[in-house]
């Protein structure tokens, strides 16, 4: 008789079955198809939703394969005892290793997974000579910090990266500015003064893998023809410089990645560049990177 009386509408209509009726391993099977903000929204509708959005399950497919590696590169007193979920959340955040100079997270739409490598962890030439480079601390850096040329002749940057990446195709770029840049009365400014030689000749990007893949490109950093992304010149602003791509099959064995910019033509100096970091992302994010919605 209850059940009946709590069917009936003020007017003594029947009122359907809601959503709060879906039992909620069918609730589960739905959110499987979704994305993790999809269903964090609509894990607010109602206990069997909610109960559905926290079901490991749920959020084992939203986690690459080979997650377990990837929290390895963690203290394990950070993520014992987490849910599928929370572990979700602790990889979509940017998790440090190596000492700080490398992170790795997992993109809140995709699942997939991102890298960062810092200047710090790269192999660049004359960088414990001040006459050559400084580091200069910036919150423009994931990293705090950018590597910053005054002048050189022999202009030279290698790195390489070994880890459990998942099965994938991912673009490998280096992040540059042209320019010295700082906050004058709370305003961005830049300096050019010390910025010459990027547009004499092409700097040389290249990277190689462990199972033979190659990939290479050249650009010059200081071309004043116009950009369609970055208006009529480079100076000034932060540029993805993309280097290549790679396939990843499978994360075992780890595919090994080396890379390098160089630009060693003696016969003329360059300077007045900043080097952030190297980044890796899957190919198919990398639209959204250059929109600035990838963090």
């Amino acid at each position: 008789m209850g059940a009946s009386l709590s069917n009936l509408g003020t007017k003594g209509s029947t009122i359907g079955p809601g959503l709060g009726d879906i039992p909620e391993n069918c609730v589960a099977r739905v959110f499987l198809h979704l994305t993790p903000p999809e269903i964090c929204n609509l894990a607010r509708l109602n206990r069997a939703f909610r109960g559905a959005a926290s079901a490991d399950s749920v959020w084992e497919t939203k986690l690459p394969s080979n997650y377990k590696d990837l929290l390895h590169a963690l203290p394990p007193e950070r993520f014992q005892n987490l849910s599928k979920k929370d572990i979700f959340a602790l990889l979509s955040r940017p998790q440090p290793f190596d000492d700080g100079n490398k992170e790795v997270w997992l993109d809140r739409v995709t699942g997939r997974v991102c890298m960062s490598i810092s200047a710090k962890a790269l192999s660049i030439t004359g960088i414990d000579d001040r006459r050559y480079w400084t580091w200069v601390p910036t919150e423009e850096s994931r990293f705090n910090c950018v590597a910053y040329l005054q002048q050189i002749w022999w202009f030279e940057v290698d790195g390489e990266i070994n880890f459990p990446l998942p099965a994938d195709i991912y673009t490998l770029s280096f992040r540059l500015h042209l320019g010295r840049f700082s906050k004058r009365l709370g305003r961005r400014v830049c300096h050019y003064e010390q910025t010459h030689g990027w547009e004499i000749k092409p700097v040389r990007f290249e990277l190689s893998t462990s199972d033979g893949q190659r990939a290479s490109c050249e650009c010059c950093l200081d071309d004043t023809e116009h950009d369609e992304i970055y208006g009529c010149h480079k100076r000034g602003c932060w540029v993805d410089y993309k280097v290549g791509e790679f396939l990843v099959t499978e994360s075992e064995p780890t595919t090994k990645v080396r890379f390098s910019m160089k630009q060693i033509d003696c016969t003329h100096s360059k300077g007045g560049l900043c080097v952030d970091s190297v980044f890796i992302i899957p190919s198919c994010l990398r639209d959204r990177k250059k929109s600035g919605f990838l963090k």
